[in-house]
């Protein structure tokens, strides 16, 4: 979790009220005060992985970028092909510096030729913004209407039974497409799209009726979860967090996210990663599963050889649910990260057997 910030710098969702109401627990996070759980993190995980569960995800930041060269701007300041689009689709991307270094992982859709909606995480809004407009061609409309979203990703197997009956008639987009459509005398976008590797969707509706949308959501079947859930749900599946996973001195070749990456057309950072490619990257991050018993892997923890070799530390650790034992992410040298290593977690002092895996931790 990100803290460190004064009362005062701490920023609210139009929907932290309701969670209060709704019982949450609230910590910070990335700047926002946001419900870390509900009921308990292991409840809400496993509603997700069997039923639906609904999260805040209005702090992420959302941008539209539209106007004649708009297509090639952006295949120039993000890593994978905007060109594989069509309209009412999306895909996974990320924005590099100049060391090829990651400044955000991000979403972008587009909604029609040289016109896009971004989703972007709540602790790059301003970093994000102002990198794209330092780089942003005259003739290009580049707006941040994050403070005019609430988001919610509905997420779980039985999310179309709840989508029907919150937007009946109105069918869901595909996998990694994107609807703007109205319901309930409201403009909305829904995505197919997900943080948890369950079916499901994001929504965005108006800020001024996003605990409307909201209550909709929990009255169509959906339970409300913390962002601990969530947390877990995306570590099973091996999915990066910005900030902890990914940061600006490593590269997505080392975070194994080169499949986000067209080395064949030019970005910024791009002659890093081709680089990288020809001769081998530095470190890779790895997954890693406890083999023994041992208190929750967490953040920062050292991970070594059973000789004692330093190999790096925990970028990210949690209890899994689902499996019933530690479960982390490293960036370990690359030459030492092979699949079936053993390695020991170091908590509290104490050695906890663990080995190298290949990722995801659960397979679905």
């Amino acid at each position: 979790m990100q803290g460190n910030m004064s009362e005062e710098q701490i920023k609210c969702t139009p929907l932290c009220d309701k969670h209060v109401a709704l019982g949450a627990k609230m910590v910070p996070f990335a700047g926002w005060n946001m419900p870390v759980q509900y009921t308990g993190i292991i409840d809400e995980h496993n509603t997700v992985r069997t039923a639906c569960g609904v999260f805040d995800i209005s702090h992420m930041g959302q941008f539209l970028a539209s106007g004649p060269g708009t297509t090639e701007w952006l295949n120039g300041m993000f890593t994978n092909n905007l060109h594989k689009l069509v309209d009412g689709m999306g895909q996974y991307s990320m924005m590099l510096n100049e060391k090829g270094g990651v400044i955000d992982d991000l979403i972008i859709y587009r909604m029609a030729e040289d016109s896009y909606f971004i989703v972007v995480n709540a602790s790059m809004i301003d970093v994000d913004y102002a990198w794209l407009c330092d780089h942003k061609p005259a003739g290009i409309t580049l707006e941040n209407k994050s403070a005019d979203f609430v988001g919610l990703a509905v997420q779980g197997p039985t999310c179309e039974e709840v989508f029907a009956k919150m937007c009946p008639g109105v069918e869901l987009p595909v996998r990694n497409g994107i609807l703007k459509f109205t319901c309930g005398g409201d403009e909305l976008y829904v995505c197919r799209t997900g943080y948890t590797g369950e079916n499901g969707f994001e929504f965005f509706c108006p800020a001024a009726q996003g605990v409307k949308w909201l209550e909709c959501v929990i009255a169509s079947g959906a339970k409300p979860c913390g962002l601990g859930a969530r947390d877990s749900l995306r570590l099973e599946m091996c999915y990066s967090l910005n900030g902890s996973d990914l940061s600006p001195e490593k590269t997505p070749l080392e975070a194994g996210l080169s499949w986000c990456c067209d080395l064949t057309k030019d970005f910024i950072g791009v002659e890093v990663l081709r680089k990288q490619k020809a001769e081998g990257r530095p470190t890779a991050l790895v997954a890693i599963e406890y083999t023994g018993k041992g208190a929750p892997p967490r953040h920062g923890y050292e991970v070594q050889l059973p000789d004692g070799t330093p190999l790096g530390e925990l970028c990210s650790g949690v209890l899994s649910p689902s499996l019933g034992k530690g479960i982390g992410m490293a960036y370990v040298p690359a030459a030492l990260g092979k699949i079936g290593t053993e390695v020991n977690v170091i908590v509290r002092g104490k050695a906890v057997p663990a080995v190298i895996v290949k990722k995801p931790f659960l397979k679905k």
